[in-house]
């Protein structure tokens, strides 16, 4: 019983030790997406035309929803169907696993963090469109055109995260396992593991077993 009792302390320990350094790689690589997408959005979006400049803003703005789709799908997906599939092996099976015991995280990073990013980014590339046209049109209507691009920005991303909504809750398991296979190759051909482990390997296969 002691010895039960100590195994379970000493895997909870580990899993907060994990998980705390997850929370610091998250803090990383959430810097390096601000300051990437802001670095691409500025030199794009000062070399391109309008019409150019507008579809980058579209791509900002699918890039927000679709992070928030992948933290919906994880949040509502069960983890049974993937113990079978990490248990056997197959590739991207035990990274489901794994997004789904990380569900705060992975929701936290996907909806918060780079939703946040993709938020303030989009309004930035449109206060930029908007001076691109207003040199254009010699500072006419600026503020009819702030307005109106504002409102296009804000209905694409609250409609686009409604639509996402319903997408991640009905096709939960297709989304982690599409996410879990490129966590995969990550590990694979780059070395890359982003989430923690949780003792994953052990349990997993026992409960493929059953």
């Amino acid at each position: 019983m002691l010895n039960s009792d100590s195994k379970k302390k000493k895997f909870k320990k580990n899993n907060e030790s994990s998980k705390a350094s997850w929370i610091y790689r998250a803090f990383i690589i959430a810097f390096g997406l601000s300051v990437f997408f802001s670095l691409i959005s500025e030199i794009l979006l000062k070399r391109v035309n309008v019409f150019a400049s507008l579809f980058i803003l579209l791509i900002i703005i699918a890039i927000g929803v679709i992070f928030d789709i992948i933290g919906i799908a994880v949040t509502s997906a069960s983890e049974a169907p993937f113990h079978a599939i990490s248990a056997d092996k197959i590739p991207g099976g035990k990274e489901a696993v794994k997004l789904i015991r990380n569900a705060d995280i992975v929701s936290n990073f996907c909806n918060d963090v780079v939703g946040d990013i993709c938020g303030i980014i989009s309004g930035a590339a449109g206060a930029a469109i908007i001076l691109k046209i207003t040199l254009y049109t010699r500072g006419k209507s600026e503020i009819v055109l702030s307005i109106l691009l504002t409102g296009i920005i804000s209905t694409l991303t609250i409609g686009g995260k409604a639509i996402g909504k319903g997408i991640a809750i009905s096709n939960s398991k297709t989304v982690v396992y599409s996410v879990a296979l490129f966590l995969n190759t990550l590990k694979k051909h780059l070395n890359i593991d982003i989430l923690p482990g949780n003792g994953i390997n052990k349990e997993t296969n026992r409960r493929g077993r059953q």
